[in-house]
């Protein structure tokens, strides 16, 4: 049975197994990620600075076509994609736990995965749930402030800090929000890092990332949180702290996925 047939109706016994992990684990998962990125960290972050530079031409776009409102949706949603943005950086900490010569190249030969069919197409699935978010994020704005776009961002401060129609918007933009943010963690979290190791289907690779998930839900919250604060911290400066963040982070991840799903 090819691979593809398997992925369209996955049984229980053609799933990785998944293992229960505790805090602690969590903890080994970052010491390596930064042990990873301190290996190689002129590489990682020169293919990472394009992680901020993304960042800045949305933002960009955002004054341009003055859909100011959506600047946060944005900068926020960006996470939502990042499990399939740091798939070299998979590739990298899976070459050099190999024991091979790691260089910048080693990112770029994960196109070569016989995966990488799948891994484009759960990437598409994110994509589509960080459109699906924008959208909300719009319908959110114009229910609660209307369809008025303010001009500047003094004037959009004023409108959601001081108006009730403003704290509506903070507390509903975020918890809708939250919930997109929770479903692209789980079927994002181990999935990538698995299609980059192993030759399965979409499919298996979300399951098995739900699976993790909910098998381990509290260092799971406590991984998914730490990754909200850590993208955040990145953010501030412009953006910029993201092409330090988001390699440890990748590569950290990479290494929980060792953790959680059994070899």
């Amino acid at each position: 049975m090819t691979n593809q047939a398997k992925d369209q109706n996955p049984g229980q016994a053609d799933l990785p197994k998944i293992c229960k992990i505790g805090f602690a684990d969590l903890r080994e998962a970052l010491a390596r990620g930064v042990d990873d990125f301190n290996a190689f960290p002129t590489h990682v972050v020169f293919l990472s600075m394009i992680y901020p530079v993304v960042g800045l031409i949305l933002g960009g776009l955002v004054f341009q076509l003055n859909v100011l409102p959506l600047l946060y949706p944005i900068v926020a949603g960006f996470a939502l994609v990042g499990p399939f943005a740091a798939i070299g950086l998979y590739e990298v900490s899976r070459c050099r736990e190999q024991g091979a010569d790691v260089n910048w190249r080693h990112a770029l030969g994960v196109v070569r995965s016989p995966s990488m069919g799948a891994i484009l197409a759960l990437g598409l699935a994110l994509v589509a749930i960080f459109v699906a978010w924008l959208l909300a994020a719009k319908a959110i704005y114009t229910w609660t402030l209307g369809d008025v776009v303010p001009t500047s961002i003094g004037e959009f401060a004023q409108q959601i800090f001081n108006s009730p129609s403003g704290a509506r918007l903070i507390i509903v933009g975020n918890a809708v929000g939250l919930l997109f943010a929770l479903v692209a963690f789980a079927i994002s979290v181990v999935s990538f890092p698995l299609l980059v190791d192993r030759d399965v289907g979409p499919a298996t690779a979300a399951l098995t990332s739900v699976r993790a998930v909910l098998k381990n839900p509290l260092p799971m919250l406590a991984w998914g949180s730490f990754v909200a604060a850590s993208l955040a911290l990145g953010s501030l400066p412009f953006l910029f702290g993201l092409a330090v963040i988001v390699p440890i982070l990748g590569h950290s991840t990479w290494h929980l996925y060792r953790r959680v799903v059994k070899r």
